[in-house]
Order: C-alpha cells, then sequence, then structure tokens
C-alpha cells in the first residue's frame, strides 16, 4: 500500500517540476527574444540589449542573484533592470528572477 503511495508522490513531484521548467523556459525563451531584437531606430550608436555594457557587466550579478535565490542584488544588476525594462516592452512585467535569469542565458 505505501510502494503505490510513495511512486504517485514522486510521480505528482517530477510532474511539477517538468511544468515549472517549461514555465521558466517560457519566460526566458520570451525575454530572450526580446533582447536580441536590435534597437535601432536613429542612431548609430544605439546597440542592441545583448551588446549593452550594462547588460554584459550584469553577469556576475546576475550569477549572485539566482544563486542566492534574490538576497544579493549588485549595483550593476539593478542598472541592467531599470535598462531592460525601460527599452524592452515584455521586460516591464517580468520579475527581477526572470530579468536575472534571461542576463544570464545571454
Amino acid at each position: 500500500m505505501r510502494n503505490p503511495l510513495i511512486a504517485a508522490i514522486l510521480g505528482l513531484l517530477l510532474l511539477a517540476d517538468v511544468a515549472q521548467a517549461h514555465t521558466l523556459v517560457a519566460t526566458s525563451n520570451i525575454l530572450i527574444r526580446a533582447t536580441q531584437r536590435t534597437l535601432d531606430f536613429t542612431s548609430d550608436t544605439t546597440t542592441s540589449i545583448r551588446d549593452s555594457k550594462i547588460v554584459r557587466e550584469a553577469q556576475d550579478d546576475a550569477a549572485s542573484f539566482v544563486a542566492s535565490d534574490g538576497d544579493i542584488r549588485g549595483a550593476h544588476l539593478e542598472s541592467a533592470f531599470n535598462l531592460l525594462r525601460t527599452r524592452v516592452p515584455e521586460a516591464r512585467d517580468a520579475s527581477d528572477q526572470d530579468l536575472a535569469e534571461a542576463i544570464l542565458a545571454l
């Protein structure tokens, strides 16, 4: 009686993990696609978000943020959050955790 119950619980936990992973992947894909678009409006100096110095400098802070589950927040990461939310409409409603993971994926 206990073995089928344990197997069922483990199966449900596995399904929950898979669902969470798919949600994270979908959110990351949206942000990555958004940040890959160039912001070439009228200025030759406008570069893509991925090539942005601010975003590149925030990668170490983003790694610390993700590893600490949001407890460690660096100044570079805060600047990158502000930049992304200002320039990428899809990023405005994203959580800090999602943005940090997207910065790491670039």
